[in-house]
């Protein structure tokens, strides 16, 4: 048993180092740096294109004119999406034990979410990563940003132009095949995870259990109080026919 443990132990620090020197840092591809830039850019415009908010324009022209504009076709949705869009990036963290560009994901990769139950349990771990870094953010992820950064201010218009003309169209295809990889390896782009810890279905799906878990307290507590209304026990016995059964009688001798 402990041998087995031993060699899963080594498996997953092999994973957690990723190999050997060479493989230690893969800085993110530019397909990978697109993939996810487009990937939190039509989530920051779902989530906002959810108010029915309108913005009164009127206070920017001197005769009182203008018009009323909704906040989802505005100018001011753009510039708050794009400005912040790059921060999301450092929600992500590197998952060496996925291929291609699925290595990036929100949430704790499987491999130190195991690394940190065994620290949990007693069980010591050496690494060449101190432990009080395991949650920092790796190079990967630092570089993911960075390389964001220059994305968004270099392909401005491009974004600008799909927000105005071409939201119809997906925006993966729109900037970055079209775009920023045009005659360059969009492969990436096609790579999908299906489905295990720390992809954001996973988190959805915490979040719905979450719901669920809440609609069922609130289930009980309606129990509760429904029962407040409800007869005393011994009426409602003997209204169903059926006799409450009468205590014990008993005298302090047989407590003796």
């Amino acid at each position: 048993m402990a041998a087995a443990v031993a060699a899963a132990l080594l498996l997953l620090m092999a994973a957690a180092a990723g190999g050997d020197d060479s493989e230690w840092v893969r800085l993110p591809s530019k397909c990978e740096v697109c993939k996810y830039v487009a990937v939190e850019l039509k989530s920051a415009f779902e989530e906002t294109g959810k108010t029915k908010e309108v913005i009164d324009t009127k206070y920017g022209f001197l005769d009182g004119k203008g018009s009323a504009v909704k906040y989802t076709q505005s100018d001011i949705r753009l510039i708050e999406v794009t400005e912040n869009i790059c921060k999301r990036l450092l929600d992500y963290n590197l998952h060496k034990e996925r291929s291609g560009s699925n290595r990036f994901a929100k949430g704790m990769s499987e491999t130190f979410e195991t690394l940190h139950n065994l620290v949990h349990k007693g069980v010591k771990v050496v690494m060449d990563i101190p432990y009080e870094l395991w949650n920092e953010t790796s190079a990967e992820v630092a570089d993911l940003k960075k390389q964001c950064d220059v994305l968004v201010e270099e392909y401005e218009d491009v974004i600008e132009d799909w927000y105005r003309h071409h939201q119809t169209e997906d925006l993966s295809q729109f900037l970055c095949a079209n775009h920023v990889l045009k005659g360059k390896d969009t492969s990436c782009l096609a790579e999908k995870w299906t489905g295990k810890k720390g992809d954001l279905a996973s988190v959805g799906e915490r979040q719905s259990k979450k719901k669920s878990g809440k609609k069922k307290k609130k289930g009980r507590k309606d129990e509760s109080e429904g029962a407040d209304g409800l007869p005393p026990t011994g009426e409602a016995l003997e209204e169903s026919g059926v006799q409450e059964e009468a205590p014990l009688t008993h005298s302090p001798a047989d407590e003796l």
